[in-house]
Order: structure tokens, then C-alpha cells, then sequence
């Protein structure tokens, strides 16, 4: 990965990205507004670990605040991602972290 990654959704819905870097997201080509759409990411951490996300400024969290991702060296964690109104607002979710 690079520290700036757009994620073209049109790629498809279950993307993988091992973190090399410290990323900063950016979430491009969600359907038309009107059609709901989501995606799952899984963020590997590299052999060196405690990289971290910037999410868009569109994604809405619980308590409003991102989670902090796990930073031990391969850990996986796994989020999903909701829009239905073209990306306007996406509502994240985190489906596992420090999934082993």
C-alpha cells in the first residue's frame, strides 16, 4: 500500500489491503444515490506493525469516533462499510479486530 490509497469500488465489494504505510482512504465510485451499496475492507498490518487509517471525512462511526486499528505485526482487522445515498454518508462498522 502507499499512504494514499483510493479504493475504486467498482473493483468489487471484499477488498484486502496490507498496510505498508500509514493510509489515508478515499472511497471512489459508489453506486448512483438511491441504491444502497456496501463493502467489506481487510487491513493487514505489514512485519513492522502500528500503521495506521485515516478514513474519509464522509464515514459516520459508532460513539462518533474511528476505532484504533490493532498494531501488532500481521494482525488483521475487518471493517464494513454502508452508503444509500451515492457516498454522501457512509456508516462504518468494525466487524473483528485482531481476528487471528
Amino acid at each position: 500500500s502507499g499512504a494514499a490509497l483510493t479504493l475504486d469500488l467498482h473493483d468489487g465489494n471484499l477488498l484486502a489491503v496490507t498496510m505498508g504505510h500509514n493510509i489515508t482512504f478515499t472511497f471512489n465510485n459508489p453506486p448512483t444515490s438511491g441504491d444502497g451499496f456496501g463493502f467489506t475492507l481487510k487491513l493487514t498490518q505489514d512485519g513492522t506493525g502500528s500503521r495506521s487509517a485515516t478514513w474519509p471525512g464522509t464515514v459516520d462511526w459508532a460513539g462518533g469516533s474511528a476505532p484504533t486499528l490493532t498494531g501488532t505485526a500481521n494482525s488483521v482487522d475487518v471493517f464494513t462499510f454502508l452508503t444509500h445515498d451515492a457516498g454522501s454518508t457512509w456508516y462504518g462498522f468494525t466487524a473483528g479486530l485482531n481476528l487471528a
